[in-house]
């Protein structure tokens, strides 16, 4: 046994750790320790590396190298692969940066091929730092054998996935309103939007839409007043009564119950219709960017209500999936006067290439000159802005690919129900809601970098075709296609496959979404259905997944899409959330508020045991955490640093006095601090084994950390007396046993929370091999005396009582009591305690 360095850095002690385990293959041997042992099966969500990691990510790998940790040491066989996500939008806009070009006729002007090889050769940027942070942290997963979005096999996994779900029916292209982001020129799905809401202040403006036929004014409110240019209806409800209302020489038209609210005074009521007698009704629009157009006339649509606004609707069907549907009913023409860069085309003469989100004011104007404003005000609102780059989102009508989620909707809520959610609140609140609103997934994105989606359609019949391999693509081809073919664009694009009508079929250019890569891990990280079909039987589903909150409606979402999709199944069993990671203050880090914290600052100072027991005790996982150095100090000083003064004292005594444990047999205990401290540790055990079972890591922690401080504070200063004794006689023997016997548990204990001090505890102390090869110390109910504990609880209250005594009369420390009388609710031996009391009262504890 070596003696203990009180003095050394943590990071140090952390590094000689770490080679311990490289060179003896420690992650391994893990689980090849356990083989033919029950599974635990626990996915990991892949982040990208082609950004940095920050303070958030060693929340989520702490958590999950916990998991992972406990349930090896619980007895099961715990494989942890890890993953990259590879394709995506993060990986283009930070290549067009890289390349100083933007837009897709930059891109393709560049060269798609070469963009594409640029995208590829940078998704890895960051990969050094992401294995370094990972290691540091002690976030043990298979690195070197990750699944990788960006391969064909898992593309091909993929590919499969995706034609099954082509030849249910459920994939289909549609023209819908969806959220549009013009910066990235891409749509994007509802659970990405979902992502992006912030609340912000906009103009709305309630404008005046003259009828035709003279004598009334129409008047509808909205707060996108950017749509306007594109205005082809307006929308009344027909059952809804609608005033004729004469005000300052005009008569305008707004519903009955909105008079008040709209006029505000000084306005008379002529007379009151129905929606009904409104429709058909023609009027002039505001701007006159669309000629000759079948519309710009009053319809009914139900959706209109008097809860706000006029109770007369604007409709711009490129901009509202409402307002399509509307147009659609009604027979009338659809128009879009906006480009997919979201600027104002050649038909808005007076706005025309300005983005349109930057003419809200301008436009107000433009209706004020013209006299058709009735009313402008700053409106509040949720709005959504795109989750990569941040840039507001436009609703508008473009040609998607969709899956048909609503169609498996009561399956998806039936898997769900199926699920335990961490904190529980999630399953029937954020994301039960969000599959109860569920809407179909828009799968597509009209861009470079991603998985190519795999349908082929024919230009001459329309019929369509979903190879679901490599295989049926070099079956179904019409030219020969090469075996190392990369499924990437353009390589992909190229070819054609052979229609039964004699035609030849074209590949639908778009890519695939993102969170379909994702949300088809369980599958394609082991190649189903073409690669070892046995592991991913073993792999599915998972037991755990753990990820941020923001994945609620992310990978959480994807990965029970996709599984019920294909085969109705659902893909995990339980779901731990965890919250953000903010400033001391609670405020998000960013570096525009230069809150940010490094990581790397931490581990270097504290130590990673103390960056660990920092997150894992100091609230829920699933909570909003404040984080700050102050705690990580607080975790190093309470809980790592006691038990390294611990482990130090027994080191230094043991080695003075020539104690080799292996020497003395154990005997049974005589002295009530030893024979309480056994107790005290029987209880800790059937009490963090109580909550690690039910997935709460907290309260353990917090019941380890006060265990830990009784350790050092009560039980190691009232035994002192006892280590310091003469020789090696039986009672200093017994006290060794304890103290050592107890550190041996700590250190088993403490293994998946403070992963390196507990190896060197362990190491140090004669354990076998290492503590993460050793199974997980279990209370024995038969060795908590609770009476003794009570009883010693009471004689550190009197300790304690006496100190504050002492502190406030000025008695010092060390000088005797003459005499201490207690008033006791229940009798305490004195003859059997008053020994300790003695001694803990003449010896202030820490």
């Amino acid at each position: 046994m070596k003696t203990v360095d009180v003095k050394e850095k943590a990071r140090e002690r952390e590094k000689r750790v770490l080679e311990q385990w490289q060179r003896e293959d420690t992650f391994r041997q893990s689980i090849a320790n356990r083989e033919g042992k029950p599974r635990f099966v626990f996915y990991e969500g892949p982040p990208t590396a082609n950004g940095k990691p920050h303070i958030g990510h060693v929340l989520g790998r702490v958590i999950k190298d916990f998991i992972g940790r406990y349930k090896t040491m619980s007895g099961y066989q715990v494989i942890r692969k890890a993953g990259w996500d590879t394709h995506g939008l993060p990986v283009e806009l930070g290549i067009e940066k890289q390349l100083g070009i933007s837009g897709k006729q930059e891109i393709e002007k560049y060269g798609v091929a070469r963009f594409v090889e640029a995208c590829k050769s940078s998704v890895f940027e960051y990969e050094r730092q992401w294995r370094e942070l990972t290691e540091a942290i002690a976030y043990w997963t298979d690195l070197d054998h990750p699944y990788v979005t960006l391969t064909n096999d898992y593309i091909e996994s993929v590919w499969h996935l995706l034609s099954v779900i082509h030849g249910k029916g459920l994939l289909y292209k549609g023209h819908r309103v969806s959220p549009y982001c013009p910066c990235c020129q891409t749509t994007l799905s509802s659970h990405e939007v979902a992502q992006g809401y912030e609340d912000v202040k906009d103009l709305s403006a309630t404008v005046k839409f003259p009828n035709l036929e003279g004598g009334l004014v129409f008047l509808a409110w909205t707060t996108t007043p950017w749509t306007l240019p594109g205005n082809i209806a307006l929308a009344v409800n027909k059952s809804m009564d609608y005033a004729l209302v004469r005000r300052q020489g005009e008569t305008f038209v707004v519903a009955l119950n909105l008079v008040e609210k709209v006029m505000k005074a000084d306005y008379e009521i002529l007379s009151v219709k129905k929606g009904a007698e409104l429709v058909g009704m023609a009027y002039e629009p505001p701007f006159d960017s669309i000629k000759g157009a079948n519309g710009f006339r009053v319809v009914d649509a139900d959706y209109v209500s008097d809860a706000s606004g006029t109770g007369i609707v604007h409709i711009a069907p490129a901009h509202g999936e409402e307002d399509y549907r509307t147009v659609r009913e009604h027979g009338l023409d659809f128009h879009n006067v906006v480009d997919l860069a979201g600027r104002y085309t050649a038909q808005v003469k007076e706005f025309q290439g300005r983005f349109v989100k930057d003419c809200d004011v301008d436009v107000v104007r433009y209706l004020a000159e013209k006299g058709l404003l009735y009313a402008k005000e700053r409106y509040e609102h949720s709005y959504p802005f795109c989750w990569r780059c941040k840039s507001p989102l436009l609703y508008y009508a473009t040609e998607s690919w969709f899956i048909r989620t609503t169609a498996v909707k009561e399956q998806l809520i039936a898997n769900n129900s199926r699920i335990e959610w961490y904190p529980g609140h999630l399953k029937d609140g954020r994301f039960g809601r969000f599959l109860e609103e569920l809407v179909d997934w828009n799968i597509s994105r009209n861009r470079y970098w991603g998985t190519p989606l795999n349908v082929w359609i024919c230009p001459d019949c329309g019929k369509e075709l979903s190879p679901g391999s490599r295989k049926e693509l070099r079956e179904w081809a019409a030219a020969p296609v090469p075996e190392d073919l990369e499924l990437h664009k353009p390589y992909v694009d190229g070819i054609k496959l052979r229609c039964s009508c004699g035609g030849l079929m074209e590949r639908a250019s778009e890519v695939i979404d993102v969170w379909f890569d994702s949300g088809s891990m369980p599958f394609a990280q082991y190649h189903y259905p073409f690669g070892d079909g046995e592991a991913f039987r073993e792999q599915y589903p998972a037991d755990m997944i753990c990820e941020g909150i923001d994945q609620t409606r992310g990978w959480f979402f994807s990965l029970l899409a996709v599984s019920t999709l294909y085969n109705g199944q659902t893909p995990y069993k339980a779901v731990i959330s965890t919250g953000h990671v903010l400033d001391e203050n609670g405020l998000k880090m960013s570096k525009s508020k230069g809150n940010v914290i490094d990581p790397w600052e931490i581990i270097e100072e504290y130590g990673a045991d103390a960056f660990r027991w920092a997150f894992l005790s100091d609230s829920a996982p699933w909570s909003r955490k404040r984080f700050s150095r102050q705690i990580v100090a607080d975790a190093k000083s309470k809980v790592v640093d006691t038990l390294q003064n611990v482990h130090a004292f027994y080191a230094l005594y043991a080695a003075i006095d020539g104690y080799r444990p292996e020497e003395h047999p154990l005997k049974p205990l005589r002295h009530d601090l030893d024979r309480w401290m056994m107790s005290r540790l029987n209880t800790l055990l059937l009490q963090v084994e109580k909550g690690l079972e039910a997935n709460d890591f907290l309260n353990p922690a917090r019941l380890i950390e006060a265990f830990v401080d009784e350790l050092s504070n009560w039980y190691l200063r009232r035994s002192r007396e006892r280590f310091w004794a003469e020789g090696l006689g039986e009672d200093k023997l017994l006290a060794y046993q304890t103290l050592r016997q107890v550190l041996l548990t700590l250190s088993r204990l403490l293994a998946p929370y403070m992963p390196f001090l507990a190896e060197e505890l362990y190491g140090n102390l004669g354990g076998q091999g290492s503590v993460h090869l050793a199974d997980y110390p279990r209370g024995d109910a038969g060795l908590a005396d609770r009476e003794l504990e009570e009883q010693m609880e009471t004689v550190r209250q009197v300790v304690e009582l006496a100190r504050n005594i002492r502190n406030e009369t000025g008695l010092k420390t060390r000088q005797p009591l003459s005499r201490l009388l207690l008033v006791m609710e229940r009798p305490l031996s004195v003859e059997r305690f008053g020994a300790i009391i003695r001694g803990g009262d003449q010896r202030q504890a820490h």
